[in-house]
């Protein structure tokens, strides 16, 4: 896992927490590092919602259904016809059926990485990660999708430019573009009646006259002689933006704006769903209809090794009229030509159901949902075999599908990067997108 530590072994972070980010509340320092510096064009700018769904969701039971198969395949659903003519998916995604006009299927991309760790880290950066690494860890190798968007975009409005929601994926850091480009990590639940973002507005128990007081002790500090000579490398120096960052989001009235998800209409907020993952997916189209260029949904509970079908009636149903309604009230917002909807997870699941009715880790197969950003509607990209063992047809990469994101957002997937220490890297080793979704 990449921290960042000196050579006491003490994190940035706990520098922040435990030293001059108290003057103004331990966290929102630290969250607010992933502010971006770039300029935004006149233009609406091309924005990025990823719905992680962790764990690995089956393809067989989403987008993939292999009807004519054996039972021990096949499993408990049954495929339904789409609004698209020859496409079928499982019985579970019927509001997504009913839209298939306004999305594309992949079906055939594939790896070699079998477990959740290294599955995450090559779906979310497209590279593979450079040692074996266990299910549970959190790696980072090179910089996430998310961070990239953040490092190459910025953000409007004091907003930051990259948004976990509502935690962080386990490869979703930015690796060597530095701690600035992490994520803003969003845990609260936007269904609740008392959902208020940390760090967005003072404390509660810390008055505005207070914030201002505290500020004004830092700027007499700044005057002390240690920081008037502004030596070079000085840490506490380096601070200074991450302070004014934090300041200026919580003054900012846009970004109160994008947050207060109170302001939607009532008939809006239920058709996503009166849930918390119905409710994130809301506020991820307003933090893009705010400016911010990539927003990532963390939404566990796929690793179905037990209880598949179980599982499926009981969450799929609000999991997948949320994003449905995610795609239509974007498309009707004018929105959905420069919004990039994407919901996967790490792999597929295994061809054969085992005994504990469930399936388990399989990366030789699995479905992406894409829509936006120029994406033609009503298609599917690439074949699984008869029995849903492999991508047959077209078959495509991580690398692909990293340097489709990059392509539509308006980042060439063939950029190079650099180290601090100079060591040149590819953003995607190949920056060859998947042309069917170029549009």
């Amino acid at each position: 896992m990449a921290i960042s530590k000196n050579c006491e072994s003490t994190t940035r972070r706990d520098c922040l927490r435990l030293g001059l980010g108290a003057l103004i509340g331990g966290g929102l320092i630290d969250a607010l590092r992933v502010r971006g510096q770039a300029a935004i064009p006149s233009a609406r700018p091309m924005s990025c919602i990823l719905i992680w769904m962790d764990g690995g969701p089956s393809h067989y039971e989403t987008f993939d259904p292999k009807p004519g198969a054996p039972a021990e395949i096949r499993g408990k659903f049954k495929p339904i016809d789409t609004a698209v003519p020859g496409i079928q998916f499982s019985e579970p995604m019927k509001r997504l059926a009913s839209i298939a006009d306004k999305f594309s299927i992949v079906r055939s991309i594939r790896h070699d990485q079998g477990n959740h760790g290294a599955g995450n880290h090559y779906m979310i950066t497209g590279a593979p990660p450079r040692i074996p690494v266990g299910c549970g860890a959190f790696v980072s190798f090179h910089p996430s999708m998310g961070a990239v968007a953040a490092h190459e975009r910025g953000a409007a409005g004091g907003l930051p430019p990259y948004f976990s929601i509502p935690s962080m994926l386990r490869s979703g850091g930015p690796n060597f573009l530095g701690a600035k480009y992490a994520p803003f990590v969003v845990p609260d639940d936007p269904n609740s009646s008392s959902f208020r973002v940390r760090d967005v507005a003072p404390p509660r128990d810390l008055a505005e006259p207070r914030v201002g007081d505290r500020r004004g002790l830092r700027d007499r500090l700044d005057h002390f002689k240690r920081f008037a000579e502004k030596s070079a490398g000085d840490p506490a120096l380096a601070l200074d933006e991450y302070y004014d960052q934090g300041y200026e989001l919580m003054s900012s009235n846009q970004a109160q704006r994008a947050f207060d998800i109170t302001l939607e209409d009532p008939r809006i907020r239920d058709r996503y769903g009166r849930n918390s993952f119905g409710q994130r997916c809301l506020l991820a189209r307003r933090l893009v209809e705010a400016g911010v260029p990539f927003v990532t949904l963390n939404e566990g509970g796929w690793d179905h090794h037990v209880s598949l079908f179980d599982g499926f009636e009981k969450r799929m149903p609000a999991f997948e009229s949320s994003v449905a309604a995610l795609i239509e009230d974007l498309n009707q917002r004018g929105m959905l030509e420069s919004t990039l909807v994407l919901a996967l997870g790490e792999f597929g699941r295994t061809p054969k159901i085992n005994k504990d009715a469930g399936r388990d880790h399989w990366s030789n197969a699995m479905s992406v949902l894409v829509a936006g950003c120029g994406t033609p509607g009503g298609q599917v990209v690439g074949a699984t075999d008869a029995r849903g063992y492999a991508a047959s047809e077209r078959v495509l990469s991580p690398e692909n599908f990293a340097a489709t994101v990059y392509a539509k957002l308006g980042i060439d997937p063939g950029k190079m990067l650099y180290t601090p220490s100079g060591r040149p890297t590819f953003l995607v080793s190949d920056p060859t997108p998947i042309r069917e979704l170029m549009g």
